[in-house]
């Protein structure tokens, strides 16, 4: 297991902190203010090639491995300080893009997979409903067969890039007594009749990912935007999900390096007492426990794109690294607030707005409670 990195790789990753730096950051307070999506930012990045990293080339994506795609991502959230971007950008990837990829048809890959990895379309998926969160399998939605189509009923909640979305993985059950058995996978377009995307919500933070509900009223899609075959959705949501785990806090790496090298400069900087506060060692072991937990968390990421390259990772992988970095994502980000003391609180720092978008990562791809319990059940208690 060797993550040491080639030439090429080295190079990708600066050039890619350097686009991030030049070119997604402007006018970010006032875009988080207001809660605004930029599609020239979302441009931007596909025109880099971000969105298509993991994807073959054929299908109009950039053929990298795992690992490689983890670099560039880490990358990006070290040079880029809009989390809901990134936030968007990963969700379109692991949850939309890349069942469509492994589970999609020819015709649906050649009608989809291109666009979303050059970002001419935006994807999202439909799987959370207002009375099933956690319990992701109770759904409600219903999809009925009526000739060459499906008529699908019912709503779905909190659906990260709803508003702004082309394309929809909806799940829904086709027979509710199979249970599980019973659930498919559709790919919706936007504008199909009897979709409807709701206004968008306001939230505590990353508010620059647009996010909404959806409601299905005898929503037509043709049988042949069925995603796999009817009753497979179970088994096309687990994998779409176990991707999701794995590497939707990616980014977060490189948010949790530049929240420690901004930390650490400010300390080294800051003097109160007639010394730099980096001296005193209540600020100094703050800082060391951001280093341990970067690190930490670095190396179960870059351990989980290697199994994922080799076929080896699990259930149990994923859970442990969205829970580690998740959790740990919080806490840094309160750490490097409180370093920053009073400066911390303020806007233009940055950091409140850190600790705004870091909140959701235990919420978002299943909660750290539900990872705990993924985990419990891998340790056979």
């Amino acid at each position: 297991m060797d993550f040491s990195w080639s030439d090429e790789q080295l190079a990708l990753r600066d050039s890619i902190v350097e686009f991030a730096r030049k070119e997604l950051n402007d006018d970010l307070e006032a875009r988080d203010a207001a809660s605004a999506f930029s599609r020239e930012l979302w441009d931007r990045c596909a025109s880099f090639g971000i969105q298509g990293m993991p994807f073959p080339v054929d299908h109009g994506g950039q053929g990298a491995d795992t690992l490689t795609t983890v670099l560039a991502l880490e990358a990006l959230g070290y040079g880029c300080r809009d989390n809901g971007l990134l936030f968007s950008i990963n969700a379109h990837m692991w949850s939309a893009a890349m069942p469509i990829w492994r589970f999609g048809t020819d015709d649906q890959k050649q009608r989809y997979l291109e666009g979303l990895c050059n970002g001419t379309l935006i994807g999202v998926q439909g799987m959370t409903e207002p009375d099933t969160g956690s319990d992701a399998f109770s759904l409600g939605t219903m999809a009925r067969l009526d000739g060459n189509r499906y008529l699908l009923n019912g709503s779905k909640t909190f659906i990260t890039n709803a508003p702004v979305a082309d394309v929809f993985v909806v799940f829904a059950s086709i027979d509710r007594s199979k249970g599980w058995a019973g659930l498919a996978a559709f790919l919706v377009d936007r504008g199909s009749p009897g979709l409807e995307v709701g206004q968008p919500f306001h939230k505590m933070g990353l508010r620059t990912s647009p996010m909404s509900s959806l409601f299905l009223t005898d929503c037509e899609v043709p049988v042949e935007n069925v995603l796999g075959t009817p009753g497979s959705g179970m088994m096309i949501f687990q994998h779409s999900i176990e991707w999701e785990r794995s590497f939707i806090l990616a980014s977060a790496i490189g948010s949790l390096q530049w929240q420690l090298d901004t930390s650490v400069d400010y300390a080294r900087k800051r003097e109160q007492f007639d010394q730099p506060i980096s001296k005193f060692q209540s600020v100094s072991h703050r800082l060391v426990d951001m280093k341990v937990r970067l690190e930490a968390g670095r190396q179960l990421l870059y351990r989980l794109a290697w199994l994922r390259d080799n076929d080896l990772a699990t259930p149990l992988d994923a859970a442990m690294v969205k829970l580690f970095l998740s959790e740990n994502l919080v806490t840094s980000s309160l750490d490097a607030l409180q370093t920053f003391g009073g400066y911390g609180y303020l806007t233009e720092t940055g950091f409140e707005r850190e600790v705004r978008d870091a909140i959701a990562s235990r919420i978002y791809s299943g909660t750290s409670d539900i990872q705990r319990n993924v985990i419990a059940r891998h340790m056979g208690l």
